[in-house]
């Protein structure tokens, strides 16, 4: 993000096959101030993805805050997928989210479309019961039908950094990120 490296230099294949991810680390973080002094610095995402042809899909997984990344990632978008915990927190946060890509659509034009998926729903509480309620009344079909369920064998992929698929493939929050999958390849093909 804030030296001369092409996204070609620095991408990392996985252990599945047409997966290739371009990781980061905590020095991310400090990107943050370098890009304030940036000229144009809303834009540096995208004009480094611009080269970037060889992919179907291009997943940009943006801080949980509302800095220059987020920006960024927001301006170099064209679909924007916002997971949402189903708690209460949450519907406060996304309500912020919404502002910073109401202003990015204002001052730079870009808005890319916008559909939420609910996760670590569990089925136990009222609570997380609502807030599906209060989102799918809200959103409307800008939601995604599929819900994540809270599912340790997801929590256990993370610690030991696999993906679910590999992980414990046969698994709630497994069956359920392949049917989100789904739902997704079906919307880039509307």
């Amino acid at each position: 993000m804030v030296g001369d490296a092409q996204i070609s230099d620095v991408v990392q294949h996985t252990m599945i096959d047409g997966l290739d991810i371009v990781p980061s680390n905590l020095d991310l973080m400090g990107a943050e101030l370098e890009l304030s002094n940036q000229l144009a610095r809303e834009f540096i995402l995208k004009n480094k993805l611009a080269n970037v042809n060889k992919y179907d899909f291009i997943v940009l997984d943006s801080p949980p805050n509302l800095g220059v990344l987020t920006i960024n990632g927001l301006v170099a978008c064209t679909k924007l997928i916002v997971p949402l915990q189903c708690e209460f927190y949450s519907l406060k946060g996304m309500a912020q989210l919404l502002k910073m890509v109401e202003m990015v659509k204002t001052r730079i034009g870009n808005k890319p479309k916008r559909r939420v998926l609910l996760t670590m729903y569990d089925h136990r509480t009222n609570l997380s019961k609502q807030v599906v309620e209060q989102v799918r009344d809200y959103f409307k079909d800008e939601v995604y039908q599929t819900v994540i369920p809270r599912n340790v064998k997801l929590a256990e992929a993370t610690a030991r950094q696999k993906p679910i698929a590999l992980h414990d493939p046969e698994s709630t929050g497994a069956e359920a990120y392949k049917k989100f999958a789904e739902e997704v390849l079906n919307d880039a093909a509307a």
